[in-house]
């Protein structure tokens, strides 16, 4: 490992900027480099991404389709959360 390889712990504060296109080029390349060489960094970017992909469509869904009991599993997973 060099001295500019990134570690598990700054690939998660740089995910979301990452996910967004906003990383510079040395810094982008670097996430990919540590994304080829750590399966659980990868693995919880494709987990990271599996939530967006399933909120943005739960957020596009009329929410009277929604299943009742899935709906009340959010509401409640969510009720105390700040």
């Amino acid at each position: 490992m060099t001295d500019d390889a990134m570690d598990c712990h700054e690939l998660v504060e740089l995910v979301t900027a990452y996910l967004d296109g906003a990383l510079d080029l040395d810094t982008r390349a670097r996430f990919d480099a540590h994304l080829l060489d750590c399966d659980g960094c990868e693995n919880y970017l494709q987990q990271l991404r599996g939530t967006i992909d399933t909120l943005d469509t739960l957020g596009k869904a009329d929410p009277e389709t929604l299943d009742p009991a899935f709906r009340d599993k959010l509401l409640a997973a969510f009720r105390d959360w700040r």
